[in-house]
């Protein structure tokens, strides 16, 4: 017997526990983000439901491939969502763009392409 919580679509069992899925699904974050090397020649997108963790992960070059070869660990852009497939939607909108376009977009809100990392772990 389940009773159904219409306002947030939420499944309550009979002893009153929130379906673990459900819950999550609307706890969860998910980012999509843009790395840049130290001269802003080279960029990443990248989607992550953990930004804290993925941004230890580039700084201290643990992941293989495009980020390490490089030396792609600067944070100069992302943005949250609560839906990853919303947030995957965006990382491949953000892929096709041009880069002068990619450029606009990180210098909208970081016109200095500052190193967001820091300020990200004291907010998250």
């Amino acid at each position: 017997m389940k009773i159904q919580a219409r306002f947030l679509g939420l499944s309550f069992r009979p002893k009153g526990e929130i379906c673990i899925f459900l819950l999550r699904k609307i706890l969860n974050n998910y980012y999509i983000y843009i790395l840049a090397n130290w001269t802003n020649t080279v960029i990443y997108i990248g989607v992550t439901n953990n930004l804290s963790r993925r941004l230890f992960e580039h700084k201290n070059k643990l992941l293989d491939g495009f980020t390490k070869k490089y030396n792609l660990d600067k944070l100069v852009y992302f943005e949250t969502y609560n839906d990853i497939n919303e947030a995957i939607l965006r990382e491949k909108e953000l892929k096709k763009w041009r880069r002068e376009k990619k450029n606009n977009l990180i210098e909208s809100l970081n016109p200095g392409w500052r190193d967001l990392s820091l300020e990200f772990r004291e907010y998250h």
